[in-house]
């Protein structure tokens, strides 16, 4: 019994985890537009060279340019067309047979290490199952060749085409980072998991000493991916390479957990994703799934917990906020924002919170015109979203529009 409920556990957790993905499919896609037009650029630069150095005619030359533009003009066309047709049955239909494959993997590996129908055993005995359960689960292969996952749907014409064309120059130049990239992004929009973690290999191994916390976090993402929603000792590795680099990785710390769940250690478990979502901020992507399933760990950790209210994404003062107050009178307005950034700044200061509401605060702060208390914001943002150029870009903005920048 306790198997089964396991794998209730599982199922839920990767189907949230799947349906995160999906959600995240319109990005996917705007990236591999940037990135198939971005080949052929490197295709009429080539063209370029082809007939400076004479061996491609003037006429020739300008035929294919003509020719790469229209590409150009078609991919764009096809990929925005693929886009519009997002939804229908595919969104609920991916992860339905992906947790299929997904409890057949753990079937897998319960039927080699597992006991059906036995009674529990002690804590230690249950320990020592499960350190043997991570140990002899599936490798990365084994997962993936049993996995059963829908085919992808199939590309347009042309951009098939330009597929085909990328895997080649890739395999003729595997030492060229940038295609690696490319065909790693473009594998992942048609839904090639496998190819794709496979490309994105290579890219790690060409950044060598260069590869950052987020290539190691994609390379485990692609390998969940491919074997549908499996936490390999492959991806494992990949997990923690990430969180070597970048200890508070959101992506690498929830697939930690959601490998510790799958083998046995919902107390591990719990730990990391416990974590996560009381540092939140609540619009990552991992909190849905983890809030899914948090008490459950909790229970099976045989620990009495109470996960912490959803907060507003954004709670706290708006600019607009800050700017309707001005109509008030003197005291009213003070109090009004004393109270709502009072608030915002202690939850920041005591839990953390996303970039756009330390911005939020930075901003606020400003047009109450206490520089000093925005400049110590600005600090303790920049503190907290180190090595974020992202972050650290719209949290500069804040800070000049509140006139503390430096």
């Amino acid at each position: 019994m306790t198997f089964w409920i396991a794998a209730t556990l599982l199922a839920s957790a990767i189907a949230a985890l799947l349906l995160w993905t999906l959600a995240r499919r319109d990005t996917v896609t705007r990236t591999a537009a940037e990135a198939d037009i971005g080949v052929y650029r490197d295709q009429l630069a080539e063209i370029a060279r082809d007939a400076e150095r004479g061996t491609i005619g003037a006429a020739e030359a300008e035929r294919s340019r003509t020719e790469i533009a229209r590409r150009i003009l078609e991919a764009d066309r096809a990929m925005v067309a693929a886009a519009g047709k997002g939804g229908g049955a595919g969104p609920v239909l991916v992860p339905s047979v992906m947790v299929v494959g997904a409890l057949a993997a753990a079937v897998l590996v319960y039927e080699r290490v597992g006991a059906p129908g036995y009674p529990d055993m002690p804590i230690a005995g249950q320990i020592a199952l499960a350190e043997e359960i991570r140990a002899k689960r599936p490798s990365q292969a084994e997962a993936q060749a049993a996995a059963k996952l829908p085919l992808p749907p199939p590309p347009a014409p042309d951009f098939a085409t330009l597929m085909e064309r990328l895997r080649k120059a890739v395999q003729e130049r595997p030492g060229d980072l940038t295609g690696q990239e490319l065909l790693a992004r473009n594998e992942t929009a048609l839904g090639n998991f496998g190819a794709a973690a496979a490309a994105q290999i290579q890219v790690i191994g060409l950044k060598a000493n260069d590869a950052n916390a987020d290539d190691y976090a994609r390379l485990a993402d692609l390998h969940i991916l491919a074997t549908g929603g499996y936490v390999s000792p492959e991806a494992e590795l990949a997990a923690g390479e990430a969180l070597a680099r970048d200890p508070k990785n959101g992506p690498a710390r929830f697939y930690l957990g959601l490998m510790w769940a799958q083998t046995g250690r919902p107390d591990h478990a719990f730990r990391l994703w416990r974590a996560l979502l009381e540092e939140g901020p609540e619009e990552a992507p991992w909190i849905a799934p983890i809030r899914e399933q948090i008490e459950f760990l909790a229970a099976a950790s045989g620990v009495d917990y109470t996960p912490p209210a959803p907060m507003s994404a954004l709670s706290g003062p708006s600019a607009e906020d800050v700017s309707a107050a001005s109509e008030m009178s003197a005291a009213d307005r003070a109090e009004m924002i004393k109270g709502m950034v009072v608030q915002l700044s202690e939850r920041l200061y005591s839990q953390g919170g996303s970039p756009e509401e330390w911005a939020r605060l930075i901003s606020s702060l400003g047009v109450l015109g206490d520089k000093d208390k925005a400049k110590e914001a600005w600090g303790k943002a920049q503190a907290a979203f180190a090595g974020q150029d992202a972050a650290i870009e719209a949290l500069r903005q804040a800070a000049a529009e509140a006139g503390v920048e430096g």
